[in-house]
């Protein structure tokens, strides 16, 4: 079951035939896409990825090859992707704080905010205004901690050179 995608539909509040429909695909086809008795292809990721605005390698997370897997699992390195809203279209790793499921399509601060948070956004909004690649380190309250990050940031483009967002990796920093 993919409960990232369904939860994703239901927050936008449409129904299965709406992105169908704006995926260029069969409704049937989508629901069984969510479900995860089937998975697209390629071209459909994309088609459906380009509509709820989020990153097609999503629907492919789980086979990405097992060196990179197995080189960031556990490891004190995150990497995400936002758009220019700052909502995240991917991420791979994250601090056990947050849960891929139900980060993709939100911004940073849609559970609440403190600086950590405040300071991130803030340097994204400037990767993509300035479209430059940035660095910094940002101290984020998690559970019962705070824990020291190195940022780096890059903006993301379209085929065509239009910037979609911002790339980032966040690298806890050890005491």
């Amino acid at each position: 079951m993919r409960n990232w995608l369904v939860q994703l539909r239901k927050e936008r509040n449409l129904t299965q035939q709406q992105v169908a429909k704006g995926a260029y695909i069969d409704r049937a086809y989508y629901a069984q896409i969510e479900t995860g008795s089937r998975n697209p292809s390629i071209a459909v990721a994309s088609q459906i990825a380009s509509f709820l605005h989020v990153n097609p390698s999503l629907f492919f997370s789980e086979h990405l090859s097992e060196p990179f897997k197995l080189a960031l699992l556990h490891s004190p390195i995150i990497v995400a992707h936002c758009d220019l809203e700052l909502k995240y279209t991917w991420m791979f790793n994250p601090n056990p704080d947050f849960d891929t499921r139900t980060i993709i399509g939100k911004r940073d601060d849609y559970n609440g905010t403190n600086k950590g948070i405040a300071e991130l956004m803030q340097f994204k909004r400037n990767i993509i205004k300035t479209k430059d690649t940035l660095r910094r380190r940002i101290h984020f309250p998690v559970s019962d901690d705070i824990v020291e990050y190195y940022v780096f940031g890059q903006p993301l483009y379209d085929s065509e050179g239009r910037i979609l967002g911002a790339a980032t990796t966040s690298t806890a920093l050890l005491p």
